[in-house]
């Protein structure tokens, strides 16, 4: 690869990542993973590592939210936006079973606004009973962008204004299987997200024609590009999110498929430049033993069952980072994280994988930082595991699934878990447990930072944690 080619690729993604400046908005983009890349490493600094809820140690504030929350919070120009269900309704105009985006002041709390969307007609095949809204906005500077559970994408401006609204399902033929859930990507004059169509619950594809990637004019809402390719080939809902960063020296947009396979494209027209099978055999397997419990990985249709990739696949240092997933109704199984490095023919292959054994079936995003991967798996395991190599460094387990990624701040993991707790470790290559905050109810999403606060959605409340605060 040539330093031209490359420094054009670093420039042109630069562009991307300035987004909202770029274009001229205000401001770089903020999304789900904090960039395009969705890496989860914030720079944030002096952030805690206990609280007490019942007396208020080290709580800014706390509110309220509705009864299940899997979206957010999303630092955007001073507010945290958290997507919920309307189980505890703020406005009685507003009643009934809806997705619910709030926002809250980032300093203090206080509620803003909200924007409801009642459920779809078509009931729990396609938009499940009280999941409410489960789509982490991202935010140009100017407005936010997410999908609503009606199967939307939305645009609404600061105030909760909508700007425009692309119907995935009547204008696009998508059907959605239980909910739409993807958290978009922007980048330049783009808005990226997986649309969520699935299989019915016979497992049938009623719309294999209907896009399943699409790339979206974020000033006006109308369709640039879309992609079909898993087709019939879908297993299971489509909830993952796109990626973006630079690959080969070129930038390219990543995009997880239910059909088990990662597809990339050239973010501009759509074209496709590669595909990955994330159910094929193991060609770099970490050896067993070298990454705890790695073993062998049998080839789908060998006695294992395909999955799908539910998970945020993360862009760095030239490698993807994805595992394997399905519905979290079923329990988890034997999965696989793939490490894939970009080939001189333009495609990519493994670096390394983890399997068998040794990673289970995930919903999480990795965290890469300082040449580790912080990786949890559904089961509730943690792995720590060298970036070069896949070597497993250590891992925890919190004894409880793990729905969330972990987040890498101020030299520290954060992950959440079901039973509610927020474990806190040491960043690094030896395992430390700092600290386990009890947060009162499951925790679904992953923290978010900044300017020494953290911020963590339960099921039912938004907390903002800072060393030395007393919440009275």
């Amino acid at each position: 690869m040539s330093r031209r080619r490359l420094a054009f690729g670093l420039a042109w993604l630069a562009l991307l990542a300035a987004g909202g400046a770029a274009a001229g908005g205000p401001a770089a983009p903020a999304m789900l993973g904090g960039g395009p890349e969705r890496n989860l490493v914030s720079g944030a600094r002096g952030l805690p590592t206990s609280c007490d809820v019942a007396a208020g140690r080290n709580v800014r504030w706390a509110a309220g939210l509705g009864t299940h929350t899997y979206a957010g919070p999303l630092l955007a120009a001073g507010r945290v936006l958290v997507g919920t269900n309307n189980e505890r309704p703020r406005d009685p105009r507003a009643a009934g079973d809806r997705g619910v985006l709030m926002a809250f002041a980032a300093a203090d709390g206080a509620f803003l606004w909200q924007v409801t969307h009642p459920k779809l007609a078509a009931g729990r095949a396609q938009d499940w009973p009280l999941e409410g809204l489960c789509s982490t906005p991202a935010f140009d500077g100017e407005r936010l962008y997410y999908l609503s559970n009606a199967g939307e994408m939305v645009a609404v401006d600061g105030t909760g204004a909508r700007v425009w609204t692309l119907d995935l399902v009547r204008q696009l033929g998508v059907v959605p299987h239980y909910m739409t859930a993807s958290s978009p990507l922007v980048a330049g004059d783009l808005v990226y997200a997986v649309t969520g169509n699935g299989p019915d619950a016979a497992g049938k594809v009623p719309a294999p024609a209907a896009p399943s990637f699409i790339a979206v004019e974020r000033t006006t809402g109308k369709l640039r590009w879309s992609d079909a390719s898993p087709g019939p080939g879908l297993l299971d809902g489509q909830w993952s999110s796109p990626a973006l960063g630079i690959l080969g020296g070129r930038p390219q947009v990543v995009f997880a498929g239910g059909d088990g396979w990662l597809y990339g494209f050239d973010p501009p027209n759509g074209r496709q430049l590669w595909k990955f099978d994330a159910n094929g055999a193991a060609e770099r397997e970490v050896p067993s033993g070298a990454a705890g419990r790695a073993g062998p990985a049998p080839a789908a249709g060998a006695g294992r069952q395909r999955e799908s990739l539910v998970a945020t696949p993360v862009v760095d240092g030239g490698r993807i980072y994805v595992g394997l997933g399905h519905d979290p109704q079923k329990p988890a199984a034997p999965g696989r994280l793939w490490a894939l490095a970009a080939t001189a023919g333009g495609g990519v292959a493994p670096a390394w994988s983890v399997g068998g054994d040794g990673f289970g079936t995930t919903l999480s995003s990795v965290a890469v930082a300082g040449g580790i991967v912080y990786a949890p798996d559904f089961a509730g395991i943690l792995h720590a595991l060298d970036a070069a190599t896949g070597r497993q460094l250590w891992q925890l387990d919190a004894e409880a699934a793990i729905w969330g990624s972990p987040l890498v701040a101020d030299g520290k993991v954060y992950l959440g878990d079901e039973d509610g707790d927020l474990l806190v470790l040491a960043a690094g290559r030896e395992l430390r447990l700092l600290g386990k905050m009890s947060l009162g109810s499951a925790i679904y999403t992953t923290p978010a930072a900044a300017d020494g606060m953290l911020y963590v959605a339960t099921r039912d409340r938004l907390f903002a944690l800072q060393n030395g605060s007393r919440q009275r």
